[in-house]
C-alpha cells in the first residue's frame, strides 16, 4: 500500500513539473500581434545565420527587400502551397493527417519527425526559434503557430512567410531570390521558375535554383504538375492580386413606350 503511495506521489509530482513548465513556456510566447500592421525587421534565422557568419570570420551579407502580397506572382504562391502545405487554407495552423503520417513513418525507420511543419509553423520557427530538433522547440513551435493563426489571416501569414523565408546564402524572402536567381522580381516569375524556388524551400542552402540538382529539378516537375490544381482561398482573390469582380447592377426593366399621338383631320 505504501509503495502504491509513493508511486503516485511520484507520478504526481512528475505531471506537477510537466504542467509547470508547459505553462511557462505557453506564458513566455512571443506576442504577434503586432504582424498584423507592421513588418518584421528581422528574423531568428537570419540572426543565426548572421551569428554563424561571424564566428567563423566571414562577414554576412544579407540580402532582402519585402514585397506586397500583391507583387508575388500567383505562379510562386501556387508553387509554394503545393511543395510546402497543400491544407494551408484548410486547417488552422497544424495538419493533424500529416503529423499522424509523419509520426508513423518516424517509428517505423527509427528516424526523427520531418515533413508533417505547416506554413504557419516553419513561419513560428524562422521569425523566433531555431532549426534544431528537439520535443520542446517542437512545443513551443506549435504554440506559436496557432497564436500566428489566431492573431493574423491566412493571407498575412503567407505574406510575412513569402518575405522571410530563407532562399540561399544570405538570400531571405521571394524578391531577393528572384532577383538573385533570375535577375527579375518576384511579380514576373513565371511558372517553371516559381516550381523550381519552391522547389529549393526544403534546403535552400543544398538546393540553389541558379545551379539546381537533381532532386531539385524532379521537385521542379513535381509541383509543375500539381500547381494546375491549387487555387487560393476565399479571402485571397484568385491570382491573388486583384480585389474580387463585383458584378455591374441589373439594368431597370424595360418600360412599354408609350402610344404615337393620333392626328385628327379637320
Amino acid at each position: 500500500m505504501a509503495r502504491t503511495f509513493r508511486w503516485w506521489r511520484g507520478i504526481g509530482g512528475v505531471l506537477g513539473v510537466a504542467f509547470a513548465y508547459l505553462a511557462y513556456v505557453y506564458l513566455t510566447l512571443p506576442d504577434v500581434r503586432a504582424l498584423a500592421t507592421t513588418n518584421p525587421e528581422t528574423t531568428a534565422f537570419i540572426e543565426l545565420r548572421r551569428d554563424e557568419a561571424h564566428a567563423a570570420g566571414k562577414s554576412f551579407n544579407l540580402r532582402r527587400r519585402w514585397v506586397p502580397y500583391g507583387r508575388v506572382s500567383s505562379h510562386l504562391k501556387r508553387a509554394v502551397i503545393v511543395a510546402e502545405d497543400s491544407a494551408f487554407f484548410e486547417h488552422e495552423g497544424l495538419d493533424y493527417e500529416q503529423m499522424k503520417e509523419s509520426l508513423e513513418a518516424s517509428l517505423e525507420d527509427g528516424a526523427p519527425m520531418r515533413g508533417a511543419s505547416t506554413i504557419t509553423q516553419q513561419l513560428a520557427k524562422n521569425l523566433y526559434l531555431s532549426p534544431t530538433r528537439n520535443p520542446v522547440r517542437k512545443l513551443t513551435e506549435i504554440f506559436i503557430a496557432r497564436r500566428l493563426e489566431t492573431a493574423l489571416s491566412k493571407r498575412r501569414i503567407f505574406e510575412i512567410y513569402l518575405n522571410s523565408i530563407e532562399w540561399g546564402d544570405g538570400i531571405f524572402g521571394c524578391e531577393a531570390a528572384a532577383r538573385a536567381y533570375f535577375g527579375k522580381s518576384a511579380a514576373e516569375l513565371g511558372p517553371a521558375e516559381a516550381a523550381l524556388m519552391a522547389g529549393a524551400i526544403i534546403n535552400p542552402r543544398v538546393h540553389s535554383p541558379a545551379k539546381p540538382t537533381r532532386r531539385l529539378l524532379r521537385r521542379q516537375q513535381i509541383i509543375l504538375r500539381r500547381m494546375g490544381g491549387a487555387q487560393p482561398p476565399a479571402d485571397v482573390p484568385a491570382g491573388g492580386d486583384a480585389a474580387p469582380a463585383v458584378p455591374p447592377p441589373e439594368p431597370p426593366p424595360p418600360t412599354t413606350p408609350p402610344p404615337p399621338p393620333s392626328s385628327f383631320s379637320g
